[in-house]
């Protein structure tokens, strides 16, 4: 069986409590024996001040106080020294002197003034709480009553009846000094308890007023002590203080570290004058009641009526505390809400991390105290298709997972918050470049795991652009940099971060002035349609025709789409440009389909962007189009992406309006964007394009001629057509026609050319059936 491990014994403490134990019981025994030799009773005395001398010198080295709390102790040590002289002298002064044994001398008087006054000064160093100046008037007051209250007693009960003179155990000098100092000592004690003790223990504090209490408790035995010249209640009161605060000293030293104290919030109903008026009327009526005739019956009528006045302030003081504690809940409910507002000013209420304030905030501080730092930007990819392909409350979800796995991935030094929408910035401070390359590394590792939400697998990603600090930055710089790195990212494919750099800038100055041109592209006639043939396989017969729009710059040339169509999408300006090619191409198809009927180009295909679908009234736009140049909708074909799909409901709306119509749909680009399979059930599909990028690898055995053969067997078991895009060579058509695809574009059959020159071709073909027939 184990055993249990035991606090080694405390051996000073346990000498102390037996000498203490012995002054007691030679007290007890003097009060009805006369011992022949009571100097062995007063010997323990000096030996008393000793131990409490040594257990507060041995609290004021414990390590877990604060500095004020060991100061004390270590006061309070130098005090209970200075009593060790003070009991040898009091023991000289009452054995030296035969015809009055027990008189305190000057020199023992002014030892144990000398160590009152180091207590008090201890008691008072202490920290206080902040009271009111209604608080300390309240205090005076209850002081004043205490003082009057006691000296009352102490005159009626001791001095008013011992016959000092008569006895050489007290003289009426040494009395009032026991009583003055046990007076100023609990006057202390009660300042101490009401206005604080720093981190002195509490308990500590309830020991040192109990031990001074008794001890002032002691002048009350004077009477008894009458004709017994071989006690004093010095003999009493000495042990008690010593051994009190001996017991302080070590529930201070043994307890652990001590909470702030501060001032409690509930309300403290004071006794203390009911507690004197009750004590001094119980005088009184002892006084009068065994004189009889009308002193005693007004002393009664007196005392009746004050205690029916007592009773009716007690009544209004609890009414009074009951308003109190209504209006103390109502502040605390208004403190909550307060402290409600302050969390959500600077905090998301969706993710219950900071907000843009709050984060600016934090840069301003950061800035101002020249602290080097690094800010990312984050933005999740895609975030608007999830939101309109699963819910709001789905992406509400997914931004909150994003969230908490930011939180857990970051230092507790780092910051971050929720801009708005979805995205995200951290402050990393402290970090190089390597070491920031490597947080992120880490993080966006961790933050891109897949997660299952509302039964949806969801492979977020992000984009992010990073940038350091700077000592001329302002939170608005910073976060500028920032954004023009992260938009860089997601121009290099998303999925990555990228560091702010310089030239950055250059091509946003650059975009916003291409921008502004693009604006008055339309207007200036700068834009301009080609036409890239789509041929049948295997012999390459024109089967129809792509729009490709052009933009010939007045100062930079030729620009390519891969620029400013991505510049018009970012800036809004792809509804004019697409409604403007829209028109040419309707214009251009119905020309073609007036001048040569049945040999002009079956199918016509334009390119329209999600922006344009989710437009309102988007259909009926085209409809009225189609009818000013009376087009015969089956010949026109609308190429759609797979984000521009899964973007919004409205635009898949709009697809199956068009399709309606009689136009045909294309999804242009498959297997690049989010490659559902779905889309293929839910969009009315009538052609398939199969990107360029697997096309490429068509010749070799590699993953992308496998999902070019797959493909085809989707189109077909589904009744569609597939056109093979960047078709370059001839070894590529011959594959994909083994393959089983019957349509493809690209270099290797003919490049974009003029609507004119497509005309000439169809002029040609024209010519050469008329030749044979």
């Amino acid at each position: 069986m184990p055993f249990r491990s035991r606090r080694p014994l405390d051996v000073p403490f346990v000498a102390s409590s037996g000498l203490f134990a012995f002054t007691l019981v030679w007290f007890a025994i003097g009060l009805v024996h006369a011992s022949p030799y009571p100097i062995i009773g007063w010997l323990a005395l000096p030996l008393v001040a000793l131990s409490s001398t040594y257990e507060c010198w041995r609290a004021s080295r414990t390590a877990h106080l604060d500095v004020a709390t060991r100061k004390f102790w270590e006061r309070l040590a130098i005090a209970c020294a200075f009593l060790i002289p003070a009991a040898v002298s009091n023991i000289a002064d009452a054995f030296g002197d035969a015809a009055n044994p027990q008189v305190i001398g000057l020199r023992t008087q002014l030892l144990m003034g000398a160590a009152l006054a180091m207590i008090l000064w201890a008691l008072l160093r202490l920290p206080t709480w902040h009271r009111s100046r209604g608080d300390w008037i309240r205090f005076g007051l209850d002081t004043g009553i205490v003082l009057l209250t006691g000296s009352v007693l102490v005159w009626h009960f001791m001095l008013g009846q011992a016959d000092l003179a008569a006895t050489s155990s007290a003289t009426p000098g040494s009395v009032a000094g026991v009583i003055l100092i046990a007076g100023v000592s609990l006057i202390t004690i009660l300042k101490v308890s009401f206005a604080g003790a720093g981190g002195l223990n509490r308990r500590s504090l309830h020991a040192l007023s109990v031990g001074i209490g008794l001890a002032a408790a002691t002048g009350l035995l004077t009477p008894i002590l009458v004709g017994k010249p071989h006690l004093a209640t010095s003999l009493l009161a000495f042990p008690l203080s010593q051994f009190a605060t001996t017991v302080a000293a070590r529930l201070q030293r043994t307890a652990g570290p001590a909470a702030p104290a501060g001032r409690r919030a509930r309300r403290r109903f004071s006794l203390i004058p009911y507690v004197a008026v009750a004590l001094l009327y119980g005088v009184l009526l002892k006084v009068e009641i065994p004189r009889g005739g009308p002193e005693a019956i007004m002393a009664y009528a007196v005392t009746g009526l004050t205690l029916l006045v007592v009773l009716r302030q007690i009544t209004t003081l609890r009414d009074n505390s009951r308003l109190l504690d209504t209006v103390d809940a109502n502040l605390e409910q208004l403190r909550a809400y307060q402290k409600q507002l302050d969390h959500q000013v600077t905090h998301d209420s969706l993710t219950g991390i900071s907000n843009r304030s709050a984060w600016s905030g934090e840069i301003e501080n950061r800035l101002a105290g020249g602290e080097p730092f690094v800010v990312a930007l984050l933005d999740l990819d895609d975030f608007k298709v999830i939101n309109d392909r699963f819910g709001h409350h789905t992406g509400d979800a997914l931004l909150q997972t994003l969230s908490r796995r930011l939180r857990e991935g970051l230092r507790p030094e780092d910051t971050v918050a929720r801009l708005g929408g979805d995205e995200f910035t951290l402050l990393l401070p402290g970090l190089d470049e390597d070491g920031t390359e490597e947080m992120l590394r880490r993080l966006l590792a961790g933050v891109q795991r897949p997660v299952v939400i509302d039964g949806h697998d969801l492979t977020p990603r992000i984009s992010a652009g990073v940038t350091a600090s700077r000592p001329e930055d302002s939170a608005g710089e910073v976060l500028r940099r920032a954004d023009v790195a992260m938009y860089a990212a997601k121009r290099a494919g998303g999925g990555r971060w990228t560091w702010f750099d310089t030239v950055m800038d250059q091509l946003a100055d650059s975009d916003a002035r291409l921008g502004a041109d693009l604006r008055q592209a339309v207007a200036r006639d700068e834009l301009f349609l080609v036409y890239q043939p789509i041929v049948e396989l295997p012999h390459g017969r024109l089967s129809g025709v792509e729009a490709l729009v052009r933009w010939r710059h007045p100062e930079h040339g030729l620009i390519s789409p891969g620029i400013f169509i991505p510049l018009a999408e970012s800036n809004g300006q792809i509804v004019e440009v697409g409604r403007w090619i829209l028109g040419e191409v309707v214009r251009q198809t119905a020309e073609w389909a007036r001048e040569y009927g049945d040999d002009a180009p079956e199918k016509v295909s334009v390119n329209v962007s999600a922006r344009q679908l989710s437009e309102p009234g988007f259909p009926a736009e085209m409809a009225a189009l189609l009818e000013r140049h009376g087009l015969d909708p089956s010949r026109l074909v609308v190429e759609v992406t797979e984000t521009a799909v899964l973007g919004t409901d409205v635009a898949l709306e709009a697809i199956w309006s068009l399709h309606e119509m009689g136009l045909k749909i294309a999804l242009d680009d498959f297997g690049t964007g989010q490659s559902s399979l779905r889309l293929l059930v839910d969009c009315p599909v009538s052609w398939l394009k199969v990107d360029k990028s697997f096309v490429d690898g068509v010749t070799v055995a590699s993953p992308q001629a496998v999902i070019v053969d797959g493909l085809i067997g989707i189109t077909e078991g589904l009744r569609m057509q597939a056109v093979a895009e960047g078709v370059e060579t001839a070894e590529q058509a011959e594959r994909l026609h083994r393959a089983g695809y019957r349509f493809a574009q690209g270099y290797h059959f003919a490049r974009p050319m003029p609507g004119a020159d497509i005309g000439l071709l169809l002029s040609m073909r024209e010519t050469r059936l008329t030749q044979l027939n």
